[in-house]
């Protein structure tokens, strides 16, 4: 199978799987895990922040930032296709009692500019914005990057407003690497971020919290109350050290991969998208005829090619550690010749 499903779908490397069977372990919600413990020191250290917190996945990071920084009963803005209001089971709504204010933009960015607007304040008829979110890479955007100038202006108006922000970060290392940009710089002004080690940096489960001594105290009780704490959880840490420290070098040739899908992509006929927007390891595109996403999917997984339906007429490919530049080459030639025979059938 060439699996471009997601970048999720990664293995755990060689050295990973060694690390993990020679990992020091202990008991975690004791705080006594050596493993977990160095895991999460470095990642406030590479993030520039005084504490971490790991977690099981994304999701519980996003949700316990979110409960975090609001009361119920608040707005927390995003944009319209953000993780947290399409992918996140409406937890939102249940773990933290707030509404999501989703904010479409064209691109899938959001800016001050789009942000301001729907702040409100509480009165007798509004709900009050309690959190401003912002997601980088923007996922079903197509992997697009907010750039660091766009970040300062929301992070200064925030404070402006007295509002805090949070990030889902789940590929930050994407988007650093896209920017040539430290992830330190890139992200030093959101309260909190949440970031993943099991996407395009192959750890087999966890992310990570990062932010304020006080705030990850607070998100370590969340974690416990959503059955997140672990015991022995130091064999998944050892991974996640190598995910943190050694993968994010290599992210660039997934990018590279994916420009060559996108580039390959706009030749085909029945097939619309633009490659200047395939910016990380992320490609969104339209199919333009009769042919619906879910059935190309079905037909090219009888090829052993797996490519995510997200609409009706919309497709994802992400591109990973996994998956080589022959790997996408072949996908590539099978997809072409699907759509065409679809096209000769109809002609």
């Amino acid at each position: 199978m060439i699996d471009l499903r997601s970048d999720t779908v990664t293995r755990p490397t060689p050295a990973m799987r060694a690390a993990m069977a020679a990992a020091e372990v202990g008991d975690d919600v004791y705080g006594e895990d050596p493993t977990i413990n160095l895991l999460e020191k470095r990642a406030a250290e590479i993030f520039g922040r005084e504490s971490a917190l790991f977690v099981p996945t994304g999701t519980m990071g996003n949700q316990i930032a979110l409960k975090l920084h609001t009361q119920p009963g608040q707005e927390i803005i995003c944009e319209s296709r953000a993780h947290i209001l399409d992918w996140e089971m409406a937890t939102t709504a249940v773990f933290s009692g707030c509404l999501v204010r989703a904010v479409p933009t064209p691109n899938g960015i959001l800016t001050w500019r789009d942000i301001e607007p729907v702040i409100f304040k509480r009165g007798s008829f509004r709900a009050a914005t309690g959190l401003i979110e912002i997601e980088n890479t923007a996922n079903l955007a197509g992997g697009r990057v907010t750039n660091l100038s766009i970040l300062e202006e929301i992070w200064d108006g925030a404070k402006n407003r007295k509002l805090p922000t949070h990030l889902d970060g789940a590929r930050i290392f994407n988007a650093a690497v896209a920017l040539s940009v430290n992830v330190k710089d890139l992200t030093r002004g959101f309260d909190t971020v949440m970031f993943c080690l099991s996407k395009g940096l192959c750890a087999p489960v966890g992310s990570m919290l990062v932010g304020s001594a006080t705030h990850i105290e607070q998100a370590r009780i969340y974690r416990k109350g959503l059955g997140g704490g672990m015991r022995q959880a130091g064999i998944l840490a050892a991974a996640g050290l190598i995910a943190l420290e050694e993968m994010p070098k290599r992210l660039h040739e997934d990018h590279a991969n994916a420009r060559l899908l996108a580039e390959s992509l706009a030749q085909i006929e029945g097939i619309a998208i633009d490659p200047a927007t395939v910016e990380t390891n992320i490609i969104v595109f339209q199919l333009t005829g009769s042919l619906a996403a879910a059935e190309l999917s079905a037909r090219l997984k009888a090829h052993g090619i797996l490519i995510s339906a997200v609409g009706p007429q919309t497709m994802r490919i992400v591109t990973h550690h996994d998956v080589t530049r022959d790997d996408c080459l072949a996908a590539i030639e099978t997809l072409r010749a699907e759509i065409e025979s679809t096209a000769t059938v109809g002609a």
